[in-house]
């Protein structure tokens, strides 16, 4: 038996042999809702959804800056177009988090409170800057990266979490996804329902901020030719998806596109022109280093 505590709300869930949960939702007004569900994969992604959004609106009780990155925050700051996760077969598998590692006291708490416990090993190694926390009861595995996400390219989240919520800012869930130089299938296809989903342009609600992203790279060669390429290798890829509308494609590649022309347009500095002499024949990024569960 699991029980799982909200701010309003508690949740008993019950494993049956049968391979069904029981769910009984206990509420402040003394109802009670049961409800038996199969551990299917979308039932499961329901569950990580959820999780994800509980987890956000705990921390902002508590005056502390969480806030969302991966498959999880693709699917909940694209509620028109996250069906497209399901016709082009994409799973998801953790739930992701970014805050500031100032904070990390006081989420460390936080996340003992709710039932998980770190990997000691993890934390360990790389506590200062990342902690993987594991549910034994729910199965769940929660990832938090303080300040940064450091990949193959190196995305700060100093003074940007507030810009947004429950997730990361369009820029940073766009720039998540193409810094990968080894880009994979399941980053594209986010990365396609990301940009079907806002408008390209300047700093404005709903919309992926172009200038962000075009000033940031005019910094960075080695960033902005794997961006640059990745782009291209998004917009290749929309024909292979017998799922996506005409009007999917246009969409999406007008927008590629258009981020295109904007990076292309914004001054470079000069280490960014030294750089590009050089070019990819020197490498360009960084290795990441593989963290195992």
């Amino acid at each position: 038996m699991e029980l799982r505590l909200t701010a309003d709300s508690f949740l008993v869930s019950n494993r049956h042999a049968n391979d069904t949960n029981t769910l009984t939702l206990f509420q402040p007004d003394r109802t009670v809702k049961q409800l038996t569900t199969p551990q299917s994969p979308s039932n499961r992604e329901e569950l990580m959804k959820t999780e994800g959004g509980r987890i956000v609106d705990a921390a902002r009780e508590r005056n502390l800056n969480l806030r969302l990155l991966g498959a999880i925050a693709f699917q909940l700051h694209c509620p028109k177009y996250s069906y497209l996760t399901g016709k082009l077969r994409r799973a998801l598998s953790d739930v992701d988090f970014a805050a500031y590692g100032s904070e990390r006291k006081q989420l460390d708490k936080m996340m003992r409170d709710f039932g998980y416990a770190d990997e000691p090993m993890i934390t360990a190694i790389f506590g200062s800057s990342r902690m993987i926390w594991d549910n034994k009861s729910t199965g769940m595995h929660v990832d938090i990266f303080f300040d940064k996400l450091q990949m193959n390219h190196e995305i700060n989240f100093d003074g940007r979490l507030e810009l947004d919520t429950p997730t990361i800012p369009l820029a940073d869930m766009l720039l998540e996804k193409m810094q990968i130089v080894h880009i994979n299938e399941k980053d594209v296809v986010d990365t396609i329902m990301l940009l079907r989903e806002h408008q390209v342009g300047g700093h404005a609600p709903e919309t992926i901020d172009s200038d962000y992203i075009a000033k940031l790279l005019s910094e960075d060669w080695g960033f902005y030719y794997t961006v640059t390429t990745n782009l291209r290798n998004v917009e290749q890829a929309l024909d292979k998806y017998p799922e996506l509308t005409e009007a999917d494609r246009a969409d999406v590649k007008a927008k590629v596109q258009l981020m295109l022309q904007r990076l292309d347009k914004e001054p470079k500095s000069l280490g960014w022109r030294l750089r590009a002499k050089v070019g990819p024949k020197t490498k360009w990024y960084n290795e990441v280093e593989e963290v195992r569960r």
